[in-house]
């Protein structure tokens, strides 16, 4: 916030001001930090700086593999669905049911972000069922397709 240099009796101080919140300064003193008590004689002096509370971040992905959205990478697959990375609108799908796919086999085409992505199969075996089809919006962990 803001720096001083105090003289006190021929010592020499630096403080800095790193809070002032409801008569509270928070200062640094030469390396040492301090809460100090200010009483303000005049209250329309008074500055208040408002505090931004922000709440926690929690990541998009749970780690529990029964609530997981996306799968990761190098893990050996089973039967299962293939959720969406991102949201977005379906553009085109590629397979059909009873298609057999093979790792890395483009399954569909989504816009999200207004780029236009694929997604490629990230496991072997036939298409089981498709739960989305061109015009379809999604969410972050829709199924999409499923293969076993």
């Amino acid at each position: 916030m803001n720096k001083f240099k105090f003289v006190v009796n021929k010592n020499k101080y630096d403080v800095n001001v790193l809070d002032f919140t409801n008569d509270i300064m928070k200062i640094d003193v030469n390396g040492t930090v301090y809460n100090v008590e200010v009483e303000m004689q005049d209250k329309a002096l008074q500055v208040k700086t408002p505090t931004l509370v922000r709440q926690k971040s929690e990541p998009s992905t749970e780690t529990h593999k029964a609530t997981v959205k996306t799968s990761t990478p190098g893990v050996k697959k089973g039967t299962g669905q293939i959720k969406a990375p991102l949201p977005g609108t379906i553009i085109k799908v590629f397979v059909k049911e009873g298609d057999y796919v093979k790792i890395g086999t483009n399954l569909l085409t989504w816009e999200a972000m207004k780029m236009e992505n694929n997604l490629a199969a990230d496991r072997e075996g036939t298409v089981k069922s498709i739960k989305v089809k061109p015009g379809d919006t999604v969410l972050e962990g829709d199924p999409l397709i499923e293969i076993e």
